[in-house]
């Protein structure tokens, strides 16, 4: 078992409990940012291949352009938020990217027809570049506040813990009921316009209910220190070896999970056969990651946050991998339920209790990286866009990755709805969401015995 790092072995008896309120307000803006980080990395392919008739090869670089500009962007705009804590806080970051971040979700599903879908592909990036921007003036110092509001790790993770919970609202939303929405209004562009004008209403409500809930948490207040330059503040978090070492685990985890998320919904599509069960499929993961929460809570605090992360990564891995028998069961029936139908629900109970598990372990284990780096002070937003953009940079990376592959298998584009597909290419489909990812999931864990070296301070 991997020792348990000095940062949550410290005495913390003056850090008062967060209350419940505070946790809920703040989880609550996580439900619209799920929705915005899936949804491109879900839908937007979808869209583009089946309305738009763009190349699936092209519509993973439509994805890709815009956030190669966020990795820019969110650093710049975490280090923007520290400078301007003392003066605004950072609740008007978080209400105007709220607002702006909506209108730009509904332009996305709302574009006009256009005689080439290069053109469309143009459009298409354009505007989730202006999307993307917005989405950083709210999602960086949201991501900072996490380290704000409590100095014990443990209350952290608690807090956290409520963001998994609205999290799982999100996915419910961004991938269990986007793509079937789409269907039950008989699909098309006008389909997906309409569903894209609801989402965003219910979602602006989500984000602008926890800037305006935190507001009195969020205040301006003088700091001990004044927030470091741009550059130095990137020096600062450099040296930060535990935020260095985490940082690299998660991003070549991401880039495994988009692979998976560009093709969830051509994997109900085409091999399940049923786009009607990826909402009970999304909605058993999510409610299975959502009460085994309190379960990791207790057992993180017994062994540590590195370790149960480790096993939990490794059990994510294993039913992964199941995906390649894809149609185990098919011809066995319990009742009304065929064994196939039984064993994709199986494995999305337990991809929801690893995932929920492990996402809300490296946030928190994020948040002790920030902590550790405490020497330089002020620049949570600095660590926040620094993560953040690497995040992102994982989600454009996966919809190029499972794009090659789609294209390489001979995966067909159309205008008008789900086309035929080769065998090679069902294949190629199954691959985005198996093995691929595991791929990636593996070899971060490499990097974990690294990670546990610079949380106890013991540098070789």
């Amino acid at each position: 078992m991997l020792q348990t790092p000095r940062v949550e072995t410290e005495s913390l008896a003056s850090a008062p409990p967060l209350e419940t309120g505070v946790m809920v307000r703040y989880g609550l803006g996580q439900t619209r940012a799920q929705v915005f980080r899936d949804t491109p990395a879900a839908l937007l392919p979808v869209y583009m291949t089946t309305v738009l008739g763009v190349p699936a090869w092209l519509a993973g670089l439509v994805i890709l352009l815009p956030k190669l500009w966020v990795i820019i962007c969110d650093p710049l705009v975490g280090a923007w938020s520290d400078r301007r804590v003392s003066s605004i806080g950072r609740v008007p970051f978080l209400a105007g990217g709220a607002i702006a971040t909506s209108i730009g979700f509904v332009l996305l599903f709302n574009l006009p027809a256009m005689t080439s879908p290069y053109l469309a592909a143009a459009a298409t990036s354009a505007i989730f570049l202006l999307a993307m921007t917005a989405f950083s003036a709210f999602s960086v110092p949201y991501l900072a506040v996490a380290a704000t509001l409590s100095a014990d790790p443990h209350e952290r993770t608690k807090l956290l813990a409520w963001r998994i919970a609205f999290t799982t609202l999100g996915v419910v939303l961004g991938i269990g009921l986007a793509q079937p929405t789409v269907v039950w209004l008989g699909g098309g562009g006008q389909a997906w316009s309409t569903m894209s004008a609801i989402f965003a209403a219910l979602c602006l409500a989500s984000m602008l209910g926890c800037a305006l809930g935190l507001r009195t948490k969020l205040r301006p207040a003088p700091m001990a220190r004044q927030p470091l330059p741009f550059m130095r503040m990137l020096a600062a978090a450099w040296r930060n070896r535990a935020f260095r070492q985490l940082t690299a685990i998660h991003l070549l985890q991401t880039v495994g999970q988009a692979c998976s998320y560009t093709v969830v919904a051509l994997v109900f599509v085409y091999l399940v056969d049923r786009i009607e069960l990826l909402t009970a499929y999304v909605l058993i993961m999510s409610l299975a990651g959502l009460v085994t929460q309190p379960l990791w809570l207790r057992i993180s605090r017994r062994i540590g946050k590195i370790s149960l992360f480790v096993y939990l990564c490794l059990g994510w891995c294993a039913v992964t991998l199941t995906w390649l028998g894809i149609d185990w069961g098919d011809g066995i029936r319990f009742g009304a339920i065929s064994g196939k139908d039984a064993l994709i629900m199986l494995r999305g109970a337990v991809i929801g209790v690893t995932n929920a598990g492990f996402i809300l372990l490296v946030t928190s284990l994020f948040t002790d990286t920030v902590h550790l780096g405490e020497q330089e002070t002020g620049i949570e937003g600095g660590y926040a866009g620094l993560w953040s953009a690497c995040e992102k940079l994982s989600f454009a990376l996966g919809p190029v990755i499972s794009g090659a592959v789609l294209s390489l298998s001979g995966f067909v584009s159309s205008t008008s709805g789900p086309a035929q597909q080769s065998p090679a290419a069902l294949f190629g489909v199954v691959l985005n969401y198996s093995l691929i990812p595991v791929a990636f999931f593996l070899a971060s864990l490499l990097l974990v015995p690294g990670l546990a070296r610079a949380m106890r301070g013991d540098y070789p």
